[in-house]
């Protein structure tokens, strides 16, 4: 069984700042802002969405094939993509534009500031998603905002099972979309910020929204995660990471443990648990596609 991942490829700039950015911002000054940091550390990764998903899901032995658009300056990620083993035949080289680019401050508390240029990613819609020989499940992740609403009605229209998980992108979306969203899905999966304005939005709360779709995750970070069914919560517990080093890609690490699970029937509850192990790895390691997931892991969570 495969899963067709919707989402961005991009190369990821990170910057560690060694302050905590509220100790830089003055509050009574925003209306002036004018702040430089420093960043002695800075590395160059690749990520987007729709990659970190995919190194997720292959590593736990699932089948990935991302669904994104690049620009003339992606020959470097199709050519890592392949030597991970993970199918490209889903991605678009966009000639006439660079690749999305993402610009990543992370402060000494964790806190982010980040940038980013869509690039090709705002042309994403040109690739059509259908019924596949194989493919079973698929996902809608931060992607250009054309390219969601249209393969989230081509997996309806296909008959294809999928996740909504509108990330960052989900202000880009009103509340009639967002709805629709809902409706189209067979699950939905939101961090607590996210699924405040998902509620705000759409008026429906999680109990509401998890009576639309078979189930409504919301990831809490250090605190586990919600998992709503039929109206009803029930909390998985979190994973003590080893170390916390770099929270970039933990969302997307743990929806491809969301999406391996799905693939093999297990329960929601069981898929968020595998989630928050593979998340606490993650976090564990430096960029969003860096750490290795052990062999043993996934028999230890059905243990």
């Amino acid at each position: 069984m495969a899963s067709l991942i919707c989402g961005s490829l991009a190369f990821d700039t990170i910057m560690d700042f060694e302050g905590r950015f509220a100790e830089q911002i003055l509050p009574d000054q925003l209306h002036i802002l004018n702040v430089s940091f420093l960043v002695p550390a800075l590395r160059r990764d690749f990520g987007g969405c729709a990659g970190n998903i995919a190194y997720s899901l292959h590593q736990l032995g699932g089948q990935a094939y991302p669904v994104a658009a690049l620009g003339n300056d992606g020959g470097t990620y199709v050519e890592r993509l392949q030597s991970l083993g993970i199918d490209t035949r889903w991605v678009r080289t966009m000639p006439d534009t660079y690749t999305a680019q993402a610009m990543i401050m992370t402060d000494r508390d964790n806190n982010q500031i980040t940038a980013f240029h869509p690039g090709a990613m705002g042309l994403a819609h040109q690739i059509q998603v259908g019924a596949v020989e194989g493919v079973r499940l698929g996902i809608i992740s931060p992607d250009g905002r054309d390219a969601m609403l249209q393969h989230a009605q081509q997996f309806k229209a296909a008959g294809i099972p999928f996740v909504f998980d509108p990330g960052q992108g989900l202000p880009m979306f009103n509340g009639e979309e967002l709805t629709r969203f809902i409706q189209d899905a067979d699950w939905v999966t939101v961090n607590d910020y996210e699924g405040k304005m998902l509620s705000d939005r759409t008026g429906m709360s999680h109990a509401d929204i998890s009576r639309q779709v078979r189930g409504l995750v919301v990831t809490l970070g250090a605190h586990g995660c919600e998992v709503w069914e039929g109206g009803q919560k029930t909390i998985v517990a979190p994973v003590k990471a080893q170390a916390v080093v770099d929270p970039t890609g933990c969302g997307d690490a743990w929806r491809g443990a969301l999406l391996f699970g799905l693939e093999q029937g297990w329960p929601l509850t069981r898929c968020a648990a595998l989630g928050n192990h593979v998340g606490a790895l993650k976090i564990a390691q430096r960029g969003p596609q860096n750490y290795q997931i052990p062999a043993g892991l996934v028999a230890s969570v059905l243990a």
